[in-house]
């Protein structure tokens, strides 16, 4: 293994913060660390409610007419580790090692480097006396990885400059040029209970390959909780009865779902249940043959429940008819997803029934419009509509003088920039949303494997794009 230099100013910055636990949620410690460091350099700062952070720098010696500029990126990461470990996150800090390639890592756990390369560039930036750069803002906030939380605490009056490079990028040749905004809806049936003394039966949809349903939607893929309302629904038409007692599915909104569960009371044979369900799989196999062929719909009998829900057939009609999936695709950029919703998880309670959809779109307008439909849906079908949270997209401008300025920088160091335009939402379209004159880029240096414990950060790219950061906040007069 190979030693970490701390004598570079973004490794030791990152070796810092390393020490300090920071998964979403927990981020005050790291955020009073931030504070105390901008207390000690005699920066202005501001600290809200959830711990995000507003450093500022006055403009070096002949930067004082210079338009400010805002650094960003957020201090939480996502913890995951491997089977076995002991690690908490809440109390232990990060094992870094370097390995003979000059990755580095962290031992068993993700290592955060997404996104704390960019916290450690902000505050390395910050404690540099010696590089000539215009009025700084850097912002550095919090719960991004759990749905863009903190940002959306940010207010307009404080966003004091019309450019910004978000340091949550990857890649140092690659800049993003778009993003998703949108919204997370839970609809609600609350449950009123009644006694069943008819047979209980279980349906399954399994078998399916899943994704992320922001750079996945587009390949129409089953989604298993629509999957499984459709076969009830299809089953229903021809004649079963069905008294619903649970529905299940997914994990969390943002991924398309793999398995669900109907477990229903009916008076039908279990022949024809069976028959009818079977009829169900066969069309959806020949469906998605060429994009999830491996799905299965199955029913069987299984141990008998003593209540069930009165009119749930209510919140199946709701997950079978509501718009779900890919909507609309870029005619700009070819390959881009620009609207999508999903309807990524189902749960059963004592209380209701949920059903969690993230929306998602570049362009505001189009969100809502699938926020109000699932309204309107919910509110024909008696249901209780709740708009969880909402966030803004970061819409395809084709002039950006930051861009272009990234571009030149890029060149200078032997490369050409690639612009890439993604379906997945990130904070630039909430800054964007505050300040619609922003002109945002996106950078950072070469990872893999983030959000996994396989994650790995590049350090001849972590120390090249630190260099080419300062080049462009010094050309920023």
């Amino acid at each position: 293994m190979k030693e970490f230099d701390l004598s570079r100013p973004q490794n030791f910055w990152f070796n810092e913060i390393a020490k300090i636990p920071h998964p979403s949620f927990k981020e005050k410690k790291i955020s009073d660390f931030i504070v105390q460091f901008a207390k000690d350099r005699n920066l202005a700062w501001k600290q809200d409610e959830v711990w995000n952070v507003i450093v500022e720098k006055p403009a070096s010696p002949g930067y004082e007419n210079a338009t400010p500029l805002i650094l960003q990126a957020h201090i939480d990461m996502v913890p995951a580790k491997v089977d076995g470990s002991t690690h908490n996150f809440e109390t232990d800090p990060l094992d870094l090692y370097v390995d003979d390639e000059g990755w580095l890592h962290a031992r068993g756990t993700t290592l955060g480097g997404d996104d704390g390369h960019g916290v450690a560039y902000m505050l390395s930036v910050l404690d540099d006396d010696e590089l000539p750069h215009p009025p700084l803002q850097c912002f550095f906030t919090t719960m991004e990885e759990v749905g863009l939380i903190g940002s959306t605490y940010v207010k307009a009056e404080d966003v004091k400059a019309d450019r910004m490079i978000n340091l949550d990028g990857g890649g140092e040749t690659s800049t993003g040029v778009s993003a998703a905004g949108g919204c997370t809806v839970h609809i609600h049936q609350d449950v009123e209970w009644v006694e069943n003394d008819k047979p209980t039966y279980k349906l399954c949809v399994d078998g399916l390959t899943g994704g992320h349903s922001g750079g996945m939607i587009h390949l129409e893929k089953g989604n298993s909780i629509v999957l499984a309302a459709r076969a009830i629904e299809e089953a229903v038409a021809r004649g079963m009865d069905f008294e619903l007692v649970s529905f299940t599915g997914g994990e969390k909104n943002n991924a398309i779902p793999r398995v669900a569960a109907i477990t229903f009371a009916s008076d039908t044979s279990f022949e024809k249940i069976a028959r009818l369900i079977k009829e169900s799989e066969d069309h959806i196999k020949t469906e998605l043959e060429f994009s999830d062929g491996g799905v299965t719909v199955k029913v069987e009998e299984t141990e008998k429940s003593d209540k069930c829900i009165r009119d749930g057939i209510k919140i199946v009609d709701c997950a079978y008819l509501m718009p779900n999936g890919f909507q609309h695709r870029s005619m700009v950029i070819e390959g881009l997803t620009v609207t999508s919703l999903n309807l990524g998880v189902v749960t059963t309670s004592e209380s209701e029934v949920v059903l969690d959809t993230l929306i998602r779109s570049a362009i505001d307008s189009a969100a809502h419009d699938l926020k109000d439909r699932l309204h309107i849906l919910a509110d024909r079908l008696g249901l209780r509509f709740e708009l969880v949270g909402i966030f803004s997209g970061w819409n395809y401008e084709p002039v950006s003088p930051m861009r272009e300025l990234l571009r030149e920088t890029v060149r200078k160091y032997g490369n050409e920039l690639s612009e890439h335009a993604g379906h997945g939402g990130n904070e630039c379209g909430v800054f964007k949303a505050l300040n619609p004159k922003l002109d945002i880029i996106t950078f950072g240096p070469k990872g893999t494997d983030v959000h996994t414990p396989n994650e790995k950060l590049n350090l001849d790219s972590f120390e090249r794009s630190y260099q080419m950061l300062k080049d462009m906040i010094s050309a920023c007069k």
